[in-house]
């Protein structure tokens, strides 16, 4: 499961792009500058886009990879 223990969590399995992306953009927006924040994302799309569109929106991906069958784990912080 990782090294880093988040200080919040969202689950969005079954839950689709674009939307995936919204939802971690709003969770991060109500959590304070330097929090971490861990997203469960389905594999494929949802967990191809949305770290590559928090990291250009300018959050950083602390860590990226497999949770479970079928399931990605991504840590992200916006930055201080």
């Amino acid at each position: 499961m990782g090294d880093l223990t988040p200080a919040a969590s969202l689950d969005l399995r079954g839950i689709s792009c674009p939307l995936t992306f919204v939802k971690t953009k709003i969770a991060l927006d109500r959590l304070p500058r330097g929090t971490t924040l861990e997203v469960l994302l389905d594999s494929g799309e949802p967990s191809e886009s949305v770290p590559r569109t928090c990291r250009e929106s300018g959050d950083e991906v602390l860590e990226l990879g497999p949770w479970e069958a079928g399931v990605v784990r991504m840590v992200v912080v916006r930055p201080v």
